[in-house]
C-alpha cells in the first residue's frame, strides 16, 4: 500500500459522510473518486429506507468548519432548542436541552445536505462522482471493489479505499462474507414508519418550529422535526410485534390508535392514512465489525459503526470519523512516516471505543425519550443538573450536553462521566420533589469527591 500522503483514493457512498471525507482529501491535495449507487443528487431525491431528517450537532458543525463549508450549510439549518412534550391529555412542556444560547441542535433535511455537499465537492474542489455505480462486491485478491453501472460490471484499480456506503454497505458484507472481518447487526424489537404534518392553513408551521415535539407513551412514541418548507416530517416508532405494534396496527385500525394515543396531533396529520398505509416500515438496529479495515479499505460512518437514531448522532459520529482521518493524514504528512496501513490502524483505535459508546447511550435515549419524560423526577434531576453546571462549571456537565454539544469531550468520556453523574443526581433527588429541598452541601461534596 502507498504512503498516506499519496494513492488513488475510491469512496463507496456519496452521502453526508462520503462527501465531506472527499472534500478533505481534496483539501490535502488528493483526487477522490466518488462512487455512489443512486442518481445525481437534485435536492429532493432520498434513497429508499432512510430518513427525511438528520440531526446535526457541535461535532457535525466542528467538522463542517474543519472543511470551511460550515457557513454554507448553515442555510438548510433549522434550530431546536429543546423538546416539547405532548402528555395524552394534550398538555405541552418545553424541556431545554441546555442553559445557553448556542446549546441547541439543528434539523436539516437529508436530500438538501446530500445535493449541497455534492456541489462543494465536486464545483468547488474538483472531485469526480461516479453516479448510478453499485459496489456488488470486492475483488478476494486484490481489495479492488466490482462495481455494476448500466448493467455492465467493472473492477476499479485504487489504492485506497474508503467504504462510505452506509448500515447497508455492500462492502461490509462482503468482506464479512468472504471472512475478511466479523460483522454483526443487532435489530431493535422496534421500527419506525414516517408520516407528515403539513404546513398549516397560513403556511406557517403548525406546531412550535424552534422544538423537537415528542409524544412519549411508554414502550412507544411519536416525534416531528421541522423542515425548512414549514412542515414537520413526524416518525412513529412502535415495536414489531404485541399489543401497540406493527404488527397489530393495520391500516384499518390506525385512526382510532392515532385518537387514542396522538389526539392532537390527528387535526395535523390529513394524510395519516395514505402515509401510514404507503410508508415502508423503517428497520432499527446497531451494526458493528472487527476489524474496520482490510489491506486497502477502511469502513468509515455508518458503514462501521451504524447506531439507532434516538441521540441525534449517526450523522455527527460519521463526520467526527472523517476529522479523525483528516487529523491522523496532516500528522503522517508532518511526520513524513507511516502508510495507510498505520492510518487505518489508529484511526480504529481511537474511533472504535467512542463509536462503541454513543451507540449505548442512543439505544439508552430511545428509553428515556418514551418514557422516562413523562416522570416528574425526570424534569427534576434535569432541573438539578443544570444547577450544578451553572455551581460547578467545567466539573459537571449533563451527559446530554456532553454529547451534543461538547466535541472536545470524547463519547466514551461522556459515558464514564455521564454515569457517575446519574448515580449523584438520583443520590440527590431520592427524598425531595422539587429543586429548592435538595441539599446543595451534599451535592458539593459527592461532586468533589466523584467528579
Amino acid at each position: 500500500m502507498s504512503s498516506a500522503t499519496s494513492g488513488r483514493i475510491a469512496i463507496i457512498g456519496g452521502g453526508p459522510a462520503g462527501s465531506l471525507l472527499a472534500i478533505l482529501l481534496a483539501q490535502r491535495g488528493f483526487e477522490p473518486v466518488v462512487i455512489e449507487r443512486g442518481t445525481r443528487f437534485t435536492g429532493t431525491n432520498v434513497g429508499g429506507g432512510r430518513s427525511i431528517n438528520l440531526a446535526l450537532a457541535a461535532r457535525g458543525i466542528d467538522a463542517l468548519r474543519r472543511a470551511g463549508i460550515d457557513e454554507s450549510v448553515r442555510g438548510l439549518m433549522i434550530p431546536m432548542r429543546g423538546r416539547m412534550v405532548h402528555d395524552l391529555d394534550g398538555e405541552q412542556r418545553f424541556l431545554a436541552y441546555g442553559q445557553r444560547a448556542a446549546e441547541e441542535i439543528y434539523s436539516v433535511a437529508r436530500a438538501a445536505l446530500n445535493a449541497l455537499l455534492y456541489r462543494l465537492a465536486a464545483e468547488r474542489h474538483g472531485v469526480e462522482y461516479r453516479f448510478n455505480t453499485r459496489c456488488v462486491d470486492i475483488d478476494s485478491e486484490t481489495g479492488n471493489p466490482i462495481v455494476e453501472a448500466a448493467g455492465e460490471r467493472t473492477t476499479l484499480d485504487f489504492d485506497v479505499v474508503f467504504a462510505a456506503d452506509g448500515a447497508g454497505s455492500e462492502v461490509r458484507r462482503s468482506l464479512a462474507e468472504a471472512g475478511a472481518i466479523e460483522a454483526r447487526e443487532e435489530l431493535l424489537d422496534h421500527g419506525y414508519k414516517e408520516l407528515t404534518i403539513p404546513p398549516g392553513p397560513d403556511g406557517a408551521f403548525a406546531l412550535e418550529p424552534s422544538a423537537l415535539h415528542i409524544w412519549p407513551r411508554g414502550g412507544f412514541m411519536l416525534i416531528a422535526l421541522p423542515n425548512p418548507d414549514k412542515s414537520f416530517t413526524a416518525t412513529l416508532f412502535l415495536p414489531r410485534g404485541g399489543e401497540n405494534s406493527f404488527a397489530a396496527i393495520g391500516e384499518d385500525a390506525i385512526d382510532d390508535f392515532f385518537r387514542r394515543e396522538f389526539a392532537d396531533a390527528v387535526p395535523l396529520m390529513p394524510m395519516l392514512h395514505r402515509d401510514y398505509a404507503s410508508h415502508a416500515t423503517g428497520v432499527l438496529g446497531t451494526v458493528t465489525c472487527r476489524p474496520w479495515s482490510h489491506g486497502k479499505i477502511l469502513a468509515v460512518g455508518d458503514a462501521a459503526h451504524a447506531i439507532v437514531p434516538f441521540h441525534g448522532q449517526g450523522m455527527n459520529a460519521a463526520f467526527e470519523d472523517c476529522v479523525v482521518l483528516d487529523k491522523l493524514l496532516e500528522q503522517r504528512a508532518a511526520d513524513d512516516a507511516g502508510g495507510w496501513a498505520e492510518v487505518f490502524a489508529d484511526f480504529e483505535r481511537l474511533r472504535a471505543p467512542n463509536t462503541r459508546a454513543i451507540a449505548e447511550m442512543a439505544i439508552e435515549n430511545y428509553q428515556e425519550m418514551r418514557d422516562e419524560v413523562r416522570d416528574a423526577k425526570f424534569e427534576l434531576r434535569a432541573a438539578l443538573s443544570f444547577e450544578l453546571e451553572r455551581r460547578f462549571p467545567g466539573r459537571f456537565v449533563p451527559r446530554y450536553s456532553m454529547v451534543m454539544f461538547h466535541p472536545e469531550i470524547s463519547y466514551a468520556e461522556a459515558q464514564r462521566r455521564g454515569a457517575v453523574q446519574a448515580r449523584i443526581l438520583r443520590e440527590l433527588t431520592a427524598r425531595v420533589d422539587v429543586l429548592g429541598d435538595v441539599d446543595f452541601g451534599r451535592a458539593a461534596r459527592l461532586v468533589e469527591t466523584e467528579l
